[in-house]
């Protein structure tokens, strides 16, 4: 049965049903309440919540919790995730299973409280040193969020890799109605430490650094080809496609369904894994499509990168123009898009690839 929770709250208790067993982190605004709702429901279920004393410090108690084989936790915002992208970094090299939520907030440097999409570069890219990616699932509804939480830590356990659920600020603190899953029987890895045997990793018992990198490299290659997960509608006759996620691609699915009522010829794209990026979908795409546009909530224009990259993958004898409506922060309202949309095909805006 659905009941309305706010969005911070449900992710929390979707962790707790997931079989999350410890959550480590620091409070910052606006995902203080998935941290806060820990604070008092793992105890009351005998798991383990600690506060740490900073954000680092917390990510490095979660590569502990992970290397022990429990599903864990942590969870923080904007310049709170760049302190555990060293963390992150670890987590990879030794190729351990985690979940982390960005409930990601405007601006660069401390930034602001703003809900927006900004760490787009950061968590697709792999955010700290070395050639590392992690699995980024963007939900676009409380609902999808909650699903999402589960689905995190299978595909992290499958893969013993970081999967990041980035969410938005105002995701974070909206309601809706949602249905909770079941409790899932919690498990321990059983190739975790377990004071007798230690984990291993790739290239670990081989000195050969270059073979490291080849496995990790059809690692990342499976995720690509398995993990791609998106929503898409009217590709095939499209004169122009649209591309966003979370909550600003609702916006756009709402703006391309009157579009289209109106006769334009659009479609769209709603990735819902951020990498890997769903290039599949852009298989489907009208081979005489007119033209890209990005939806997005950030200033400089950040998934139309790779938007433009896998157009030309797809389509390699032409040269399709890509086009970006950076709204900064906030969700963008559908009269603005279409407004918008008719400056592109007016040749108002022009294309950034």
């Amino acid at each position: 049965m659905a009941e309305m929770w706010k969005g911070n709250h449900a992710i929390a208790e979707a962790a707790v049903r997931a079989g999350c067993m410890f959550y480590a982190g620091y409070p910052i605004t606006p995902s203080t309440e998935i941290m806060e709702y820990l604070s008092y429901r793992l105890p009351e279920l005998d798991r383990a919540f600690v506060q740490a004393e900073s954000e680092l410090a917390g990510v490095n108690m979660i590569i502990g919790g992970a290397a022990c084989g429990y599903r864990c936790l942590t969870a923080s915002s904007g310049p709170g995730i760049s302190l555990k992208q060293e963390g992150m970094s670890v987590l990879a090299d030794e190729e351990l299973a985690a979940v982390v939520i960005n409930v990601v907030r405007y601006g660069n440097g401390l930034g602001t409280l703003y809900s927006a999409q900004c760490d787009y570069h950061r968590e697709t890219k792999g955010g700290g040193n070395g050639d590392y990616r992690v699995i980024v699932l963007c939900p676009g509804s409380i609902q999808e969020a909650v699903d999402h939480v589960s689905l995190a830590y299978e595909l992290a356990e499958k893969y013993r890799m970081v999967t990041m659920i980035m969410t938005e600020g105002a995701l974070g603190q909206m309601m809706e109605p949602v249905t909770m899953p079941e409790f899932q029987e919690v498990k321990r890895n059983p190739w975790a430490l377990d004071g007798h045997y230690s984990y291993k990793k790739i290239g670990i018992f081989d000195r050969d650094s270059m073979k490291e990198a080849v496995e990790l490299n059809d690692k990342y290659a499976a995720v690509k080809a398995n993990e791609q997960r998106w929503e898409d509608q009217g590709l095939e006759d499209a004169d122009y496609v649209f591309v966003s996620y979370g909550l600003p691609g609702q916006s756009t699915i709402g703006a391309v369904k009157q579009l289209q009522a109106e006769g334009h010829k659009v479609g769209f794209i709603r990735p819902i894994t951020a990498w890997p990026f769903p290039e599949k979908a852009f298989e489907k795409i009208n081979p005489n499509v007119k033209g890209l546009i990005t939806v997005e909530a950030n200033a400089t224009g950040q998934m139309v990168d790779d938007v433009a990259l896998y157009i030309k993958k797809v389509q390699k004898d032409r040269n399709v123009p890509a086009y970006c409506l950076p709204y900064v922060y906030g969700i963008p309202a559908m009269k603005d898009i279409k407004s918008d949309f008719a400056k592109v095909v007016a040749g108002e805006i022009k294309e950034v690839y």
